[in-house]
């Protein structure tokens, strides 16, 4: 037997190809190797941008003798978890069960079923010998009391994963909600909660959301503090655009280094709705630089977007993003390196490890002086060593930075934007979909095997329809409601909420759902923001009623943790101000303008349809003719439409 993962697509994968561990890819195979040898599997679950995936793989997998140890006693797995989410669910819910708290690298014992009965994360060397020879002593010499145990975390899990009451998310709810989040901002650092601290974009989005529909001032200043505290702060790359994963302090100093795509385009979106309410020229240029990070750094040949940047170059963390003043100075002279070190906050002391100091902007210099230090700053700093970029191209993240692209593009003025969106809309139609069904992943071109899950089929849904109003191409209408169709038919409980996987994906010890929106949106959050938005588009009820049930699967969670339900409370803003639909109809510039001025309002309700009268294919166009022969714009809730009009000052007081 040797390692088994050179034919990998997987990137995280690949890393692990030439470990003298001998590694199999998740499968029967392996299950049934386990049952012939009559040993656990060692079940080891990462990403390819996870630092401390590398520190362990670098401890343990890539040793001779702690290989020798694994390869003797167990039957070896890996997994990319953001490959097989479903996986990874399912184990994490068991590892966080067991150990307190969870997190990558997962580290998990398993019998030769899948049943697991030991988990942990991350393991020091010396303790990871030492949780090796206890696992298998307990195999060989107490294996009655190990298959009793997961026995009994195996029926834990399925009774985790069954169906929950509804309970609607209303109005109460919503203002409860802002209250509950109100007394877990931090008011001195902005943000929820303590360190580490994540970019709560969903949160920001559901706040962005209450204040346009209500006019609540709380829900604004927690989502403008928390969005001037990201931008202005380590967690933000100064010199060249896009948002860190997380910050490991509570002050947005020092972040964990890797960006991630779900992140840059969750977080291009709510700067852009922020920009809608307020113009801050802050917010403006955060997302403009976002949007330019996304098309510079992670689009792939293909026109798709990576996963992720790495957090390390050439082992070390950060190495690419820090400075000393003395770096400031050798690139900048002697001046200029004084001033940009007092700018950006770098000092002789040191922010981050070993002296160095990550880049904030506190404040705003002279605009020229800037640009001419950062592209000074930038073209040094690509002569460092770079992250390594995992190339896989995931279905759902790619369908938020659709979503987002698109809607920029349309807002911002910006064609390139929305050229990219489309370009990438292409490639999933095209390379994802296979024989009817959707696929989790793709690379160089290529589709991976796993299925889609629940949240990418929302996800991809809600990227096209972006796209659809931005575009008006009523081909991402019908390709949205088709990923919608097989949603309802294949991921439904029965009970308004949605599985994870689908009826006929593989079998695994229990059947994951998981409706908590942590840092991206859940399998049934996605597809009710989704299914919401193809009812207004298209007057369809019982896709408008399957939103309002997805919402009402996690409105427990909506009461309980606002926090971890932020898409959750989002798309329940949007059902409780919709659906305000507007059409426009004619071509040209009167045209364009009424399109530009429906899509500065901020409603969280509104829908846009823009194209010809009666266009084929597109519900809200159909019987709407031009006023007098010209563009006109019809201002609908429900179907039920206004007078139209013809003049962007009126079409902004129907909107209001």
């Amino acid at each position: 037997m040797s390692n088994l993962l050179s034919g990998s697509a997987s990137p995280y994968l690949l890393q692990h190809a030439d470990n003298p561990v001998h590694w199999r890819e998740w499968g029967e195979d392996a299950f049934a190797e386990a049952r012939r040898r009559d040993v656990p599997v060692l079940l080891s679950i990462g990403y390819a941008a996870c630092h401390w995936c590398h520190v362990m793989a670098h401890e343990s997998f890539e040793d001779e003798g702690v290989a020798s140890v694994m390869n003797e006693g167990f039957v070896c797995v890996k997994v990319d978890r953001e490959e097989r989410p479903d996986v990874d669910a399912i184990y994490m819910a068991a590892t966080t069960a067991m150990s307190g708290r969870g997190g990558w690298p997962m580290t998990c014992f398993l019998t030769p079923d899948g049943e697991p009965f030991y988990c942990g994360t991350y393991y020091p060397r010396p303790q990871f010998l030492q949780v090796l020879a206890a696992v298998r002593e307990a195999w060989e010499d107490r294996r009655e009391a190990v298959l009793r145990s997961s026995a009994a975390v195996t029926e834990a899990l399925q009774r985790m994963t069954s169906v929950l009451p509804g309970s609607p998310v209303g109005e109460d709810a919503l203002a409860e909600a802002v209250r509950t989040l109100g007394s877990e901002f931090d008011p001195r650092n902005a943000g929820f909660g303590g360190a580490p601290k994540f970019p709560p974009a969903m949160v920001l989005e559901f706040l962005l959301r209450h204040h346009a529909r209500t006019g609540d001032a709380d829900a604004l200043r927690m989502a403008e503090r928390t969005c001037e505290a990201m931008a202005r702060g380590g967690l933000y790359d100064q010199l060249a655009g896009g948002f860190a994963r997380y910050s490991v302090d509570e002050a947005w100093v020092v972040p964990h280094f890797e960006k991630m795509l779900y992140d840059n385009a969750q977080l291009l979106r709510v700067y852009l709705h922020l920009f809608r309410l307020t113009g801050a020229p802050l917010v403006e240029r955060v997302a403009r630089e976002t949007a330019e990070f996304l098309l510079r750094e992670l689009r792939t040949p293909q026109g798709g977007f990576a996963s992720a940047l790495d957090a390390d170059a050439d082992g070390v963390e950060g190495l690419t993003y820090v400075w000393t003043p003395a770096q400031l100075a050798d690139v900048l002279g002697a001046d200029d390196g004084a001033r940009a070190a007092e700018v950006l906050g770098v000092t002789t002391e040191g922010t981050f490890e070993h002296g160095a100091s990550t880049l904030q902007r506190r404040s705003d210099p002279d605009e020229r002086w800037w640009a001419d230090i950062r592209t000074r700053l930038l073209d040094a700093r690509r002569g460092r060593p770079q992250p390594a970029r995992d190339d896989k191209v995931v279905t759902a993240w790619n369908g938020l930075t659709i979503a987002a692209l698109a809607e920029g593009g349309a807002l911002l003025g910006e064609a390139r934007w929305i050229d990219a969106a489309r370009e990438c809309a292409e490639l999933l139609r095209d390379v994802h979909i296979v024989e009817g069904r959707l696929r989790r992943v793709s690379r160089d071109g290529a589709a991976g095997a796993a299925a889609a899950v629940a949240a990418d089929h929302g996800d991809l849904a809600e990227g096209l329809l972006a796209l659809h109003q931005a575009t008006g191409d009523r081909g991402w209408l019908e390709s949205a409601g088709e990923l919608l169709d097989t949603a309802l038919e294949r991921f439904g409980d029965g009970a308004g909420g949605f599985y994870d996987v689908a009826d006929d994906a593989e079998r695994l010890v229990a059947r994951p759902r998981d409706p908590m929106d942590n840092v991206e949106p859940s399998g049934p959050s996605a597809l009710a923001g989704a299914l919401l938005t193809y009812a207004a588009l298209t007057g369809s009820p019982r896709h408008h009623e399957a939103a309002r049930a997805a919402v009402a699967s996690a409105g427990a969670l909506a009461r309980q943790a606002p926090r971890f339900v932020g898409w959750t409370l989002a798309v329940a803003e949007a059902i409780q101000a919709g659906p305000l639909q507007v059409a426009v109809v004619g071509e040209g510039t009167p045209a364009d303008h009424l399109a530009r001025e429906a899509r500065a309002s901020a409603s969280p309700g509104l829908v846009l349809a823009v194209g010809a009268p009666d266009a084929p294919g597109i519900p809200l166009l159909a019987e709407r003719p031009l006023v007098d022969g010209q563009p006109a714009a019809y201002v609908c809730r429900g179907f039920v439409c206004d007078r139209p009009v013809t003049d962007v000052a009126e079409l902004r007081r129907a909107l209001a």
